[in-house]
């Protein structure tokens, strides 16, 4: 049944108030991000802040880590099994297994329910771990980057606080060109960092590094991180020097 005319001018107000309330909603949204965010803060590159960095990782015995060969652990409902020494990680998640070969994503094999996929699924699959793989990583072993390739540091000076340090991740991992700066304590430990990260519309949020750990192999491991009202954690850690079968 056609509409009549006054009821497609009402429909017409009504989608109208609707779009300018969508735009309004839009402004404030982008006026709230732009008021919450900071500017990333400027440093310093150079000896001091490789120094920093350097301190920072003795904090945690990063020799340790070195000779860490595999790490096991669980972050945001998926399961790793890392064999560090060999740049290949088992991903679990829901009814999916991937091997990943780091080195040779080609080699990487893919289970769902104990059979592998066809090829389009595999891929999409192998993906899917890979992105699972860098970014929950990130929350465990970030810290351990801090001199790889691709990684720029600078230090912070802050007033009233302990240096800071900058670190820009110009390549690697699934999102390039992302900032952290690092606060510290009085050893150089991490208790937090500060993100300004594609993902995240809001620059220089914080997200606590804490309740550290030893692990087996003598690696300090931060095992809990909370923003705000959400407090994200490691799970299941273990880390050994040699494969088992």
């Amino acid at each position: 049944m056609a509409l009549s005319f006054s009821t497609m001018k009402r429909l017409k107000k009504i989608l109208l108030r609707l779009a300018i309330a969508l735009v309004g909603l839009l402004i404030v949204a982008t006026v709230a991000v732009k008021i919450a965010s900071e500017p990333l803060p400027e440093g310093v590159s150079g000896a001091e802040a490789d120094a920093l960095a350097h301190r920072m990782l003795q904090s945690l015995n990063h020799e340790a880590y070195l000779t860490t060969e595999v790490i096991d652990f669980s972050f945001s409902g998926h399961h790793y099994a890392w064999n560090k020494a060999e740049n290949r990680v088992e991903v679990r998640w829901s009814s999916h297994r991937v091997l990943l070969e780091l080195d040779d994503l080609s080699r990487s094999v893919v289970y769902t329910d104990q059979t592998q996929p066809d090829s389009e699924e595999r891929s999409k699959l192998i993906d899917q771990g890979v992105s699972y793989f860098y970014n929950d990583s990130y929350w465990l072993v970030a810290p351990f980057k801090l001199f790889d390739h691709g990684v720029s540091r600078k230090l912070v000076r802050i007033e009233g606080e302990n240096d800071a340090l900058l670190v820009t991740h110009s390549s690697g991992g699934v999102t390039p060109g992302d900032s952290y700066l690092w606060l510290l304590d009085q050893n150089a430990r991490p208790i937090a960092f500060k993100m300004w990260v594609s993902i995240i519309p809001i620059g220089g949020l914080r997200a606590s590094w804490e309740d550290y750990i030893q692990s087996e192999t003598g690696v300090y491991f931060a095992t809990s991180h909370k923003m705000g009202p959400l407090n994200i954690g490691i799970r299941d850690l273990q880390t050994a020097t040699r494969k088992s079968d």
